[in-house]
């Protein structure tokens, strides 16, 4: 049986739990996320599916339950050991870039395998830039490279953003709302990029989104409704 990349256990979170009108935000959650799966996790705004993310990818810290990534426990780990792990198996998409804007297409997309947890460290520099100006040609950015953020469209700081993700060959890619900031045109190809491309990396793919079109790609869908995920609509 194929272990999963990504899984949760009775997973709660409740902030400022110890007020009396204290409302928890998620209710016990499994989940399961599978290698190469590509699901979607739908929800009203305010459902918790940011909250949920978050507690997935170790950036908060659930109330109870265990988040486990590689079949590693992330409760009790140190700040650095858990920042190691989620550099080594996990990349990121966010509904805003999150480029910096001092650098350049291929500068942003470069940054996470410079830092020393990258499993590409045993590569040359020169093999790096390589793969990153390859996988920038992908996503139609050739001509691009040396252009800064506020030099680029929003459909285009969308895909340097998600060769950044990607680049690392993570066990998965967790996106937030990933197409929430762009036109419904450019939205579609960026969901079409995110397809392909985490297809070809043998990614695993987590999604969480309000967009039906977009989650419709997924092979499966969840909905989170009350602090719980169902496989029935609301």
């Amino acid at each position: 049986m194929t272990n999963p990349v990504l899984k949760c256990c009775q997973l709660t979170k409740i902030y400022d739990e110890n007020r009396v009108d204290a409302v928890p935000v998620l209710r016990g959650v499994d989940f399961v996320l599978n290698p190469n799966e590509h699901v979607a996790i739908m929800g009203t705004s305010g459902s918790g599916k940011s909250t949920l993310l978050h507690l997935l990818a170790g950036l908060d810290r659930p109330t109870s339950g265990d988040v486990f990534l590689m079949g590693q426990s992330l409760s009790g780990l140190s700040e650095q050991n858990l920042g190691e792990l989620r550099n080594r198996y996990i990349g990121f998409v966010y509904q805003f870039h999150h480029l910096l804007p001092e650098l350049t297409a291929l500068e942003n997309v470069l940054l996470p395998l410079w830092l020393p947890t990258s499993v590409s460290r045993s590569e040359t520099r020169q093999q790096i830039q390589s793969r990153c100006v390859e996988w920038l040609s992908k996503v139609g950015l050739a001509s691009r490279l040396s252009h800064k953020p506020d030099a680029l469209s929003g459909g285009e700081r969308q895909r340097v953003a998600l060769v950044r993700a990607l680049i690392t060959k993570p066990a998965c890619v967790l996106a937030d709302e990933p197409t929430g900031n762009l036109d419904s045109e450019t939205a579609l190809q960026v969901q079409q990029l995110m397809t392909q491309l985490s297809h070809d990396a043998g990614t695993a793919f987590l999604v969480v989104t309000h967009d039906a079109r977009f989650a419709e790609r997924a092979e499966r869908i969840l909905y989170l409704h009350h602090g719980q995920l169902s496989e029935t609509p609301l």
